[in-house]
């Protein structure tokens, strides 16, 4: 038995599917071509258009492609202008669906743990992270990834990881500070670790000292010490987002808290991330602390309410949340809003 999705593979595209799919390449790399601050709401807004008039999937693939192409060259890509190609994605990830941040997401990490793996000497491994880092400052990801990425550097520490980390630290470490102290102390003291026993091994100990100083710059959120930091850019467009996200949960909430394993193994244990797709296999399962944190809460609520449930057997958490909702709500929007959440 071939399954339909190899099974379409393996036939050939038929002429004219093939002329269509061109017809929309062209169109997107038109769009992606102008891509610009000035005119990002009108361009963001005709890629809308386009993902309503064809399938998800053909314009995730077309997408995901042309900014590939665009953003990932054997040459560093001006900081703004890989600023502008993420923004316009998290806008689309906000406004038309999270697959789609969700698919470029993981095209750009995994041939990011492809370039890892063999000794590239252009700058893609740099493009490739500033693209993780920016989808990461336009809430896309959460620093979950950011961190897998880190350690993984981390533990592998030759002169080319130092390079990344200080590279993705300028980019996101305040950031990162700042949604999760404790993680990045004990990713500091690891890399100090790392440092003093690797010392012997390089013969230019600048870099690991410049490291290791801007890893306590970020500790001790000192701004000064890092050279070339500058906030001011990812603020301005983080404005603009805000401005062109329609919906009011365009923050936190649609975050892909997703790890690197996950999406490194995404084709043999499918994508739990993406609603409605596939997940065999349950490695998140014997993860108790995280279930722990995930207990729902739905405000205050009154005993009354809570015992009403007891009485209608409303026996796990969800029930009873759904439950409560329902009871407790205003009227349909506000019970919306809330099941939402």
């Amino acid at each position: 038995y071939v399954p339909p999705q190899i099974r379409k593979a393996q036939e050939t595209l038929d002429d004219k599917k093939r002329e269509e799919l061109g017809r929309l390449k062209k169109m997107v790399n038109g769009l992606i071509n102008r891509l610009s601050e000035p005119n990002l709401s009108s361009i963001s807004g005709q890629m809308e258009e386009l993902y309503m008039a064809n399938s998800r999937k053909d314009m995730n693939d077309t997408l995901t492609d042309i900014l590939m192409n665009a953003c990932v060259t054997a040459v560093a890509m001006p900081a703004r202008l890989m600023m502008e190609h993420v923004l316009l994605v998290s806008i689309l990830h906000h406004n038309v669906g999270i697959e789609v941040g969700a698919h470029f997401l993981e095209a750009v990490v995994k041939k990011f743990d492809e370039l890892c793996k063999s000794d590239a000497e252009g700058k893609e491994c740099e493009n490739l992270l500033a693209l993780i880092a920016h989808l990461y400052n336009f809430h896309v990801v959460h620093c979950l990834l950011i961190f897998d990425i880190l350690k993984k550097l981390v533990s592998t520490f030759t002169e080319k990881e130092i390079e990344l980390i200080l590279f993705l630290l300028k980019n996101v470490g305040f950031s990162l500070r700042k949604d999760d102290a404790l993680a990045l102390k004990e990713l500091i003291t690891e890399a100090q670790r790392k440092a003093s026993t690797a010392e012997k091994k390089f013969q230019d100990q600048t870099r690991v000292r410049f490291m290791l100083e801007t890893m306590l710059a970020l500790r001790n959120n000192d701004m000064r010490k890092i050279p070339g930091y500058d906030p001011e850019p990812v603020e301005r467009l983080r404005k603009l987002q805000r401005a062109l996200v329609h919906s009011s949960g365009s923050g936190k909430d649609t975050q892909l808290r997703v790890s690197l394993e996950s999406l490194l193994s995404a084709d043999q244990v499918g994508r739990w991330w993406i609603v409605g797709s596939s997940w065999s296999g349950a490695p998140m399962i014997s993860d108790t602390k995280s279930q722990a944190q995930q207990k729902l809460h739905v405000g205050k609520v009154s005993s009354k309410i809570m015992e009403l449930a007891r009485k209608l057997r409303m026996n796990t958490d969800i029930r009873r949340s759904i439950f409560c909702v329902l009871m407790t709500s205003e009227d349909f929007m506000d019970a919306f809003e809330k099941l939402l959440k």
